[in-house]
């Protein structure tokens, strides 16, 4: 019976055995059984080598898709991947220089009064007219410009180097220039240098006009005398204005449509280049957001290409600016304004009235609202300044309007501004009004015992012949303000917007006498 009960036991573990073994060679004999094992190895090793076998620009593809494509300029690398500023630095740099404007101290002499002044002395005596001479405290301001072509000429700010004797132009190089103020445009602070230089790295310009807000951007100057300083930052805003108290100069800028970064921009940036990532000029910074306590508070604004280049090419070609004129009154639309005209949209700009001098007095109205100009969004003022102020004489523009809830395309030709005191400044001369103008040589100064004035050249028919200006008469002071060069000469009647008194002397008399011009159109400030 044991026997029997061993044989039993034998016989059920040689079946659990067979089943065991028979169990463990089909395990074995599996043909995927060790394919799993191996494919842990390589399947965990796929994730890794994405960052390196697969581009990120690649990688982007799908976004991308939702994003606009970026016109390249030829020769530029197509920027897919995160920004590198290494090229718009390598190409930007070279194109900035230093800028330092000085103006001497001098003494100016009240060598006669004026009628008026001579009835107030016979009724309050000598004293009412205060001293005879003063001293007119020396300047000097230090900033930025930028190489426009590679012939000599360089855009810079013109609060920079208003009423400034001397210039002076640093290049990259370290080579030093004596620059000459070929004209200056107080409405957008701008103002032309040239130095006689050639084969210089001018910025080719960009388009403000396909600047994106959110698009890198470059700022290059010489903030706080520190050269060739590059800060990044985007676009935070377009067509931006600015209220600035700045003592009176804000009434400068009577066009604004400026573009807003955060780039830092500080003291010494003023004239300096904004470009894009591949190295074009967008805009030439000219201003800042600060405070008491501090510079730079992450708001800086730049003059945009476009408005750029209509002035610099203007002053190079005719001395002045050539300016159109819409001749309308105009503001904002606000949601107010948008209801009671039953607009759909909050934007565009209102006309509240038509000038009769307006050169479109037939083609728009009041209560008008301008919403695009050649296909351009007209969003707000600032967008039509910057549109009439590019435009040239003689240009056609398609204005897009809607009136009495209609919308409507009529085609304006814009015309000059008239009245426009035509100012052309070539070599040393200076004409104006049938005038031309040059400066006092150093030894007529010293004859004379002058500090300043400039010479009567010529004078033919024009507003300063019928004030009685003549040929070799010496220019003292325009409006009170001492007269130092044709330059400061030129700024003061661009700025004259009423008839003025000019303080003339008669070298061979040596008689001082004032005459009064009917000047005052240069400065009509319309939109």
């Amino acid at each position: 019976m044991y026997e029997q009960f061993n044989k039993q036991v034998v016989g059920k573990k040689v079946c659990i055995g067979a089943i065991l073994f028979g169990l463990l060679l089909w395990l074995f004999m599996r043909p995927d059984a060790w394919s799993e094992q191996k494919s842990l190895a390589p399947y965990v090793q796929q994730v890794a080598p994405v960052e390196s076998h697969q581009p990120l620009a690649q990688r982007l593809q799908p976004l991308e898709k939702h994003l606009e494509t970026p016109s390249t300029p030829e020769g530029a690398p197509y920027l897919k991947s995160l920004p590198d500023f290494t090229y718009a630095a390598k190409i930007a740099i070279p194109a900035v220089v230093y800028i330092k404007a000085s103006r001497k101290p001098q003494v100016v002499k009240r060598d006669a009064i004026s009628p008026v002044e001579e009835l107030f002395k016979q009724f309050f005596g000598e004293g009412i007219l205060g001293p005879r001479a003063y001293e007119r405290p020396a300047k000097e301001c230090a900033g930025s410009g930028v190489i426009y072509t590679s012939n000599g000429y360089i855009v810079t700010n013109n609060h920079l180097v208003e009423d400034a004797d001397q210039i002076e132009v640093n290049l990259n190089d370290n080579r030093s220039y004596k620059a000459k103020l070929v004209g200056t445009d107080p409405f957008t602070d701008l103002a032309l240098l040239k130095i006689e230089a050639c084969n210089l790295p001018a910025l080719v310009l960009g388009s403000s006009d396909k600047l994106q807000v959110g698009e890198w951007v470059l700022a290059v100057g010489n903030p706080f005398n520190l050269y060739s300083t590059v800060t990044k930052g985007i676009v935070s805003a377009k067509s931006r204005s600015l209220d600035r108290p700045d003592n009176g100069k804000s009434e400068k800028l009577s066009i604004q449509s400026f573009i807003q970064t955060d780039a830092v921009i500080n003291p010494g940036n003023s004239g300096g280049a904004l470009v894009n990532l591949y190295g074009e000029l967008v805009g030439i910074n000219t201003a800042m957001y600060a405070s008491m306590s501090a510079s730079f508070m992450g708001y800086g604004f730049a003059i945009p290409s476009s408005l750029v280049k209509k002035i610099a090419n203007d002053l190079i070609q005719y001395g002045a600016v050539q300016r159109v004129l819409l001749g309308v009154t105009i503001r904002d639309v606000d949601a107010e304004l948008a209801k009671k005209l039953g607009l759909k949209v909050i934007s565009g700009v209102y006309i509240d009235s038509v000038q009769d001098n307006s050169p479109c007095v037939k083609l728009l109205q009041k209560e008008d609202v301008i919403t695009q100009i050649n296909g351009r969004k007209i969003n707000k003022s600032a967008d039509l300044q910057e549109v009439i102020a590019c435009s040239k004489p003689g240009d056609k523009v398609a204005v897009t309007l809607c009136r009495k809830g209609k919308e409507q395309v009529v085609h304006i030709l814009l015309k000059k501004q008239p009245d426009a005191i035509q100012i052309v400044q070539k070599d040393d001369t200076l004409k104006v009004e049938g005038a031309i103008f040059q400066n006092l040589d150093a030894q007529t100064k010293k004859k004379l015992k002058l500090s300043g004035g400039v010479l009567v050249q010529e004078v033919s028919k024009g507003k300063f012949q019928a004030a009685g200006l003549k040929k070799g008469y010496i220019l003292l002071a325009f409006d009170k303000q001492p007269v130092a060069s044709i330059a400061s000469l030129a700024e003061m009647i661009r700025r004259t917007t009423e008839p003025v008194l000019i303080q003339v002397m008669e070298p061979n008399k040596g008689t001082i006498s004032y005459l009064a011009v009917e000047l005052g159109g240069s400065s009509c400030k319309q939109k």
